[in-house]
């Protein structure tokens, strides 16, 4: 059936698309791509004027008034959606900054000279573990066994041994969006006294999880995603007794107990999240990250994922029935809110810039395809017209004037 054919959906058949007008770019665009970068919700603008005006009439004066305690704040707000405390989760600028806070926590002198991670590690925390890590700490990979949609669990557990120190590992994998069983990775690293790190940034906002129940050590996410919070808004959650004890040494005056002594003297941490801070924080990022975090509060986890689960499994069903092949978990247990297609593995690049050219808006990824991600603002038409499109793109050859070469950003 064509999309012109098929009635629109209603807000009384599903009540999530009460929430589309609240994100202006859904009135002009097919936008599903929400794995990369969420629609910005209309109450940004409000907020980066109150940010403006509060610089223009209180100058200096708003560090006092609320912005020295902005960063932790935003973070109370995520921490309230994962089940963190409050006082647990501070704000940093993107993963490679807080990978690096966390890595220059520990001493790898010791007997503990093993990192285990997954070849679905996103490259820019690999970069990072390569940089920081000394060169006789062993970097142990576990590689995919089905051409990266997934990884192999059991054999990550069994490489977790007595010799490991970190487990830095994704917990939805960005290319897939298989959905890793963290529960079962964490508890073994515990019982051999190794510490995790969880990368949940295409986690955050779609699958629902707890930290406190997982008891992880650390979780890192974004908000720039699934939770519409744009750029600038990486969260760090680190388990309550942490705050306590690690001392990073990347670090700065805001993790000082006393930052307005000015002692040039042995740093004395905070016990809270400040304590994983820094230099001074990108303020105006902080007012963005908040609307879009405040709505995903309002909407629930829970139903984004039911939602999810849903117009993924509708995707992959159309996909097969289009004859592409489908890069992503079929269990929607396993399944985060992307679904990967590789419609022709000689064109998927330049099906996917057609399909930007035709104002629905996706990614690509190497080593994958086109990643398509549903979020609860699209309607199930809109993974309709996708396919469709895709289709029509295959079937018009309107895909070979995007052949000659390829852009910087996928």
């Amino acid at each position: 059936m064509s999309l012109e054919r098929r009635p629109p959906q209603s807000t009384l058949a599903d009540p999530l698309l009460a929430w589309r007008d609240e994100f202006p770019i859904l009135s002009q665009t097919t936008y599903l791509v929400s794995n990369s970068l969420g629609a910005m919700p209309r109450a940004v603008y409000d907020s980066l004027r109150a940010y403006a005006d509060t610089w223009a009439a209180r100058g200096v004066r708003a560090w006092g008034e609320g912005w020295w305690e902005m960063n932790v704040r935003v973070g109370d707000k995520v921490g309230a959606i994962i089940g963190a405390p409050p006082g647990t989760v501070s704000m940093h600028q993107n993963i490679s900054i807080a990978q690096g806070i966390l890595l220059s926590c520990f001493d790898f002198d010791g007997p503990r000279n093993k990192v285990v991670v997954e070849s679905g590690i996103f490259p820019s925390v690999y970069y990072v573990l390569r940089g920081m890590l000394p060169p006789h700490v062993e970097l142990c990979m576990i590689e995919s066994e089905d051409d990266g949609v997934s990884v192999p669990v059991e054999r990550l557990i069994a490489a977790i041994d007595e010799r490991t120190l970190l487990v830095p590992i994704s917990h939805v994998l960005f290319r897939s969006a298989y959905i890793l069983d963290v529960q079962a990775i964490i508890e073994k690293a515990h019982s051999v006294g190794a510490i995790v790190i969880l990368d949940g940034y295409h986690a955050a906002g779609i699958v629902p999880f707890d930290v406190s129940a997982l008891n992880v050590d650390f979780y890192l996410g974004g908000v720039l995603k699934w939770m519409c919070g744009g750029p600038g808004g990486v969260f760090l959650y680190a388990r309550p007794d942490y705050l306590k004890t690690i001392r990073p040494r990347l670090t700065g005056w805001m993790a000082h107990q006393r930052p307005f002594a000015f002692e040039v003297d042995e740093l004395d941490f905070r016990d809270d999240a400040f304590r994983f801070l820094n230099g001074t924080p990108a303020i105006p990022s902080l007012y963005a990250n908040e609307p879009g975090v405040d709505i995903i509060a309002q909407v629930g986890v829970e139903a984004i994922r039911r939602k999810s689960m849903r117009q993924t499994a509708l995707l992959i069903a159309l996909a097969e029935a289009a004859g592409f092949t489908v890069h992503s978990p079929r269990d929607p247990a396993q399944r985060g809110g992307t679904v990967t297609l590789e419609p022709d593995p000689t064109c998927s690049y330049e099906i996917s810039r057609e399909l930007i050219a035709r104002n629905i808006v996706v990614d690509y990824r190497a080593q994958a395809g086109i990643r398509v991600s549903p979020h609860f603002y699209n309607s199930d038409e809109e993974v309709h017209q996708v396919v469709e499109a895709i289709q029509a793109i295959i079937a018009d050859g309107s895909w070979r004037r995007h052949a000659a070469g390829r852009a910087f950003v996928t």
